[in-house]
């Protein structure tokens, strides 16, 4: 049984962590990197398009600079990252130029995803850079960025990135068969979760928080990533980083654990409006304004209970019901100093109290996403 029709993906990510590009001996791990190349090509050459999002300048610089180990403070981090970026590109380059296939290096930061004009304009050049037939390869500035390097290893970049270029599947590689119901004992071969389509925030007691070696992330920062996906409306499957593991994923067969999107693929705006913009005021709204927004309704301030925080007109805000629920995020056509005027007044007396109007909506529909019943 197939989990997708594998004929319908027309862009995929595929992230790479760093256990999977350097084995725990130090070594890369040359025949795996070959075969990803190899699989991507193809893909590329049958009409998709293919992303990578890879990690491990960090776990090839460290040995480049003398370290013995992955460094613990973030400064020298960030030199590694550095000083092994440029080994890792020449590694892609040198294995993409054998098979054929154009490549092409984007550096990301938070920062670029979360500010509105430098999304779209790195949506505008990935996009640019797939109609040309290149493979984009995104790792994060870790250089001038380090919540990756603290906690991630780019699984939560990796699902950014497949809102971003308006993926139909994250792949998240990693070095274990993917997610197990419990950890292995005396050596037994683990039970593997093949399949979630229920809520996920009870599953980090399963997986732990405990990183790989050469990493930063572990499974728990996967599942983070692939919460985000499924609430984009994009299927994500958790992997182990092998050849074949990767093409039974790309063919749409029982591999791994296949997490399944909750509905429809949303669109660009509200997958930015959802995960990756900066939240910068909470709203807190009555129960009728609440219902009005599950129904598709604008939120009008006479609905307002509370304005917090200091914010702009134009900012994301978030909003919740008065149990404290988050119900929906969206941009605010109000300062948060007007808000604060007009919140629980009818619309016709907005302009009497601030002396000009923007509108009759705190937050239009067209401006605002819904948040799904799991928890932010």
């Amino acid at each position: 049984m197939f989990r997708f029709d594998p004929k319908k993906l027309k862009r995929i990510v595929i992230k790479i962590g760093s256990s999977s590009i350097v084995g725990q001996d130090g070594a890369v791990r040359l025949g795996f990197l070959g075969e990803l190349v190899a699989l991507t090509g193809e893909r590329v050459r049958n009409g998709a398009g293919v992303v990578l999002v890879t990690s491990g300048a960090i776990a090839m610089g460290f040995t480049r600079l003398g370290f013995a180990k992955r460094p613990a403070d973030i400064p020298s981090r960030q030199a590694c990252a550095a000083a092994g970026q440029t080994e890792l590109m020449a590694l892609y380059q040198t294995l993409f130029s054998a098979n054929g296939q154009k490549a092409a290096q984007v550096l990301l930061t938070r920062d670029d995803i979360e500010d509105r004009r430098r999304y779209l304009n790195a949506r505008e050049a990935l996009s640019r850079l797939l109609a040309l037939g290149l493979v984009p390869i995104i790792n994060e500035n870790d250089t001038v960025a380090v919540e990756e390097i603290v906690f991630g290893d780019n699984d939560r970049l990796s699902a950014l990135v497949a809102g971003l270029v308006d993926a139909d599947l994250l792949v998240l590689l990693t070095d274990v068969d993917g997610l197990c119901a419990r950890p292995p004992a005396n050596g037994e071969k683990p039970e593997v979760i093949r399949a979630i389509d229920g809520p996920l925030e009870n599953l980090g007691a399963v997986v732990g928080r405990a990183p790989q070696k050469l990493g930063s992330g572990g499974m728990v920062s996967k599942l983070e990533a692939a919460k985000t996906c499924r609430e984009y409306g994009i299927p994500c499957v958790i992997a182990r980083s092998s050849g074949e593991a990767l093409t039974r994923v790309l063919d749409g067969e029982e591999e791994g654990t296949f997490v399944a999107p909750l509905g429809r693929k949303i669109l660009a705006r509200e997958r930015w409006l959802l995960r990756a913009a900066g939240v910068q005021g909470t709203l807190v709204v009555d129960d009728g304004a609440a219902a009005a927004l599950r129904a598709g309704k604008s939120l009008l301030p006479r609905g307002i209970a509370e304005a917090a925080g200091q914010f702009a007109r134009g900012a994301v805000v978030e909003v919740k019901d008065e149990s404290g629920a988050v119900v929906a995020r969206g941009l605010a056509r109000y300062a948060a100093s007007d808000l604060r005027a007009i919140l629980g007044k009818n619309t016709r007396e907005i302009e009497s109290i601030l002396g000009y109007t923007y509108g009759s909506e705190a937050i239009h529909r067209d401006s605002l996403v819904l948040i799904n019943g799991e928890p932010s």
